[in-house]
């Protein structure tokens, strides 16, 4: 087994009477929405974390709350462990399912139920992709604001889940700022409210908790998303530059000046050439990097604003610099950005695509280690950032074919992840830990944070039978991954200064 894969200490029970199980669910759906054959199964063996695979005792695939209610209720009965699971688009093995356990599918879960432009907000089945919002929205003069780049596929619940952001998160936030209402469900079928309907509710902030818990702590079949007005204008500054630590350097130059872009997002030579060629977006393929800075607001505002931060990207040693002449070259920017992943994939086999967030001051450095790791592993990296907010995500080519290049990978990956902690970072900025940051959970926090993480699961579900063995180790596993991995006291790059 290797160090990323699952560790099946942390999952229970270890065996499930699959035929009594089977029976004791099938009157609570319609025949075909109970799918126990490999056939059925196979499709929903991983989720956008290809590398593991593993496939579910069965899939339940309900359509009403009523029904995900008298599932759960079933299993907590059963003791049978449950993996909520959207469009399976997240990229951290969340929603990696159990061989011993009930893969609870929402994909159903797609009406729009309301929308109310008065108090600017929609409820929404969470299987309504996030695209979806800002379509139907759109005749009011709304949008839901964060977009991942898979907006296209990826849905609100999901989003949720991971407390997901996008290419406008600088601005206007991640999920966890753009949600007011959750509707859960527990292990043992309680439907709960979470949030409400004003702009703030009494007691704990159980909305920020539920936000981002990865399917741990409930299931969720509402959400109460928030809509903001569409700025009277939108547009998008490219800049490219012969250095990659120069444009990580015009990063802090733009919001040291104090101007919040809407978008700030920076591509390295790699990742210009996989899109350009996937896209035909324009980029400029000389450069070494390129940052699309997208400004908003009202017309008088937005031309202010790109008068300076055009001087900015200057003076900060860009080669060239231009503004989109309308908004269908605004949108074809975006697409070449937007596009990234899925165009990077054409360059190898595989990719590892990473997650994890750093000071914005601290990027020109992080940027220069990750390039002496690229050639100590002999990886090639494409870097592609949310640099407004310091949320790296640099994709790592390899084949997976070749005998040990993927533990190869992933133990770069892991580096990568240890240096965004070392400088002051986080382990994870919006793809969620599931199970391939659990090992870095482990450098992240304490023993005695990981304790009242678990303490805060067990309130929720005192059995672990929601998506157990994720984001959240144990410190048996802590102890183990320390004793393989703890670099004696020594820093894994000395010549960092810790944050």
């Amino acid at each position: 087994m290797n160090e990323s894969q699952p560790d099946t200490r942390e999952e229970q029970p270890t065996s499930v009477d699959r035929e009594g199980l089977i029976a004791a669910l099938r009157p609570l759906l319609p025949e075909d929405a109970l799918l126990i054959d490999e056939e059925d199964l196979r499709p929903y063996e991983c989720d956008g974390l290809s590398a593991y695979r593993r496939m579910p005792l069965l899939v339940a695939l309900p359509d009403h709350i009523d029904q995900v209610r008298a599932i759960l209720r079933q299993c907590y009965e059963l003791n049978v462990p449950v993996v909520a699971r959207g469009a399976g688009t997240g990229l951290s093995g969340g929603a990696l399912p159990l061989e011993q356990g009930v893969l609870l599918s929402l994909a159903k879960f797609k009406d729009i139920l309301e929308i109310d432009p008065h108090r600017r907000i929609a409820r929404v089945q969470p299987g309504v992709r996030n695209l979806a919002i800002s379509q139907a929205a759109d005749q009011y003069g709304l949008y839901y604001a964060p977009d991942p780049s898979s907006q296209i596929a990826c849905t609100i619940g999901g989003n949720v889940a991971e407390n997901s952001g996008g290419v406008h998160c600088l601005k206007y936030g991640l999920t966890v700022h753009n949600i007011q209402k959750l509707r859960i469900v527990t292990i043992e079928g309680e439907l709960l409210d979470i949030g409400g309907e004003g702009l703030d509710a009494a007691g704990y902030d159980l909305l920020a908790l539920m936000t981002g818990s990865e399917g741990m702590l409930g299931v969720i079949v509402e959400v109460t998303v928030k809509l903001l007005p569409k700025p009277d204008r939108a547009q998008v500054l490219l800049a490219a530059f012969d250095d990659v630590v120069k444009a990580g350097a015009a990063v802090g130059n733009i919001i040291s000046a104090g101007i919040i872009p809407a978008g700030l997002e920076m591509m390295d030579k790699l990742a210009i050439q996989a899109a350009e060629d996937f896209v035909h977006a324009g980029y400029p393929l000389d450069a070494e990097a390129i940052l699309l800075c997208e400004l908003d607001g009202t017309n008088e505002e937005v031309s202010e604003h790109i008068y300076q931060v055009r001087e900015i990207l200057r003076q900060s040693g860009a080669t060239e610099v231009r503004t989109a002449r309308d908004e269908a070259e605004r949108m074809t920017f975006w697409k070449g950005r937007k596009a990234a992943f899925p165009a990077v994939g054409r360059l190898s086999p595989d990719y590892y695509c990473m997650d994890g967030t750093i000071p914005r001051k601290r990027l020109p450095e992080v940027l220069r280690a990750m390039a002496d790791m690229s050639k100590e592993y002999d990886l090639p990296v494409a870097n592609v950032f949310h640099a407004g907010d310091g949320n790296l995500h640099p994709l790592i080519l390899y084949d997976a074919n070749k005998e040990g290049e993927l533990e190869r990978t992933e133990e770069f990956g892991g580096r990568i992840l240890e240096l965004c902690v070392q400088v002051g970072g986080t382990i994870t900025g919006e793809h969620g830990v599931g199970m391939e940051k659990i090992n870095q959970m482990c450098v992240q926090f304490n023993p005695l944070e990981l304790t009242q993480f678990h303490a805060i699961k067990e309130a929720f579900d005192p059995r672990g039978l929601l998506n157990p063995g994720k984001a959240v180790p144990t410190l048996h596993r802590c102890a183990e991954f320390g004793a393989m991995h703890v670099h004696h006291g020594e820093l894994p790059f000395p010549e960092l200064e810790r944050f």
